[in-house]
C-alpha cells in the first residue's frame, strides 16, 4: 500500500511540473516569437531532463520516466521554437549600415 502511494505521489509530482511547460509552448507557438526566453536556460533545461530521463530509465522508475520524456518533449519544443523563430527574425531585420548605432 505504501509503495502504491509513493508511486502515485511520483506520477502527481511527475504531472504538475510537466504540466508547467504547455502555456509555455502555447505562448510561444501563438506569438511566433521566443525572444524573451533565455537560450541559456532552455539548453540547461533540456539536459538536464534528459540526463533525470536516462537516469529514470536506469532505475525502472515509471514516474520519473514518463515525466521526464514528456517534460523533455516539451521543453525540447520552446527550445526549437526559440532557434526557428529567432533565426527567422534575425535574418528578416535589415543590416545595420555603417557608421549607424
Amino acid at each position: 500500500m505504501a509503495a502504491d502511494l509513493v508511486e502515485w505521489l511520483g506520477l502527481l509530482a511527475g504531472c504538475l511540473t510537466t504540466v508547467s511547460f504547455v502555456p509555455q509552448v502555447w505562448l510561444v507557438w501563438r506569438k511566433r516569437t521566443a525572444s524573451d526566453i533565455s537560450l541559456g536556460m532552455y539548453l540547461l533545461m533540456c539536459s538536464g531532463v534528459a540526463m533525470w530521463l536516462a537516469y529514470g530509465l536506469l532505475i525502472h522508475s515509471r514516474p520519473v520516466v514518463l515525466a521526464n520524456g514528456l517534460t523533455l518533449l516539451l521543453s525540447s519544443a520552446v527550445l526549437v521554437m526559440k532557434l526557428l523563430f529567432d533565426g527567422r527574425r534575425q535574418r528578416s531585420m535589415p543590416a545595420k549600415q555603417p557608421g549607424t548605432v
